[in-house]
């Protein structure tokens, strides 16, 4: 089934935006993905900072979706979608890094939906979602060595 953004749109009730080409196939894509500020991670990629809590509780996902984060100032929402018993979400995640919102697990293909990116797929597998950061550069001053520079990066998330 040739899955595009007006049948993704329709399926969840989430309206794109206009200037976005409504009948263009999703791709299906596997690895990491962005769209936004959010970034899917596939699951063994960072499965030395990231795991399940025990006793993990994971809810089906839905039809018409999942939202999975609003942008900032109750800004538009990104949506994962599947179809019906294809795909589990699930918040109960440990990140040493702290940027990880949940965890899906998906046995077809499901898609993230935003109305001003529009959508991307993935391949079956489990993934982790995480917000964005980005590294400030690093400040040299005279006389100071690299590893002074080093201890004065900040990350600041998205």
């Amino acid at each position: 089934m040739t899955v595009t953004l007006a049948s993704l749109s329709r399926q969840t009730g989430l309206s794109v935006l206009d200037h976005l080409e409504q009948e263009v196939t999703i791709p299906v894509l596997d690895g990491i993905q962005a769209q936004g500020d959010l970034l899917v991670i596939p699951l063994p990629v960072v499965a030395d900072v990231a795991s399940t809590w025990d006793g993990v509780r994971w809810a089906d996902v839905p039809a018409e979706g999942v939202e999975l984060l609003r942008g900032a100032a109750g800004g538009n929402p990104h949506t994962l979608v599947a179809d019906p018993f294809t795909c589990r979400w699930t918040t109960s995640i440990r990140d040493r890094l702290g940027l990880a919102l949940g965890l899906f697990e998906a046995s077809a293909p499901v898609y993230l939906l935003h109305p001003e990116h529009g959508a991307t797929g993935f391949v079956p597998g489990t993934y982790v979602v995480r917000r964005q950061r980005e590294q400030v550069a690093a400040v040299r001053r005279p006389g100071s060595t690299t590893a002074d520079a080093r201890n004065r990066n900040r990350f600041i998330e998205d």
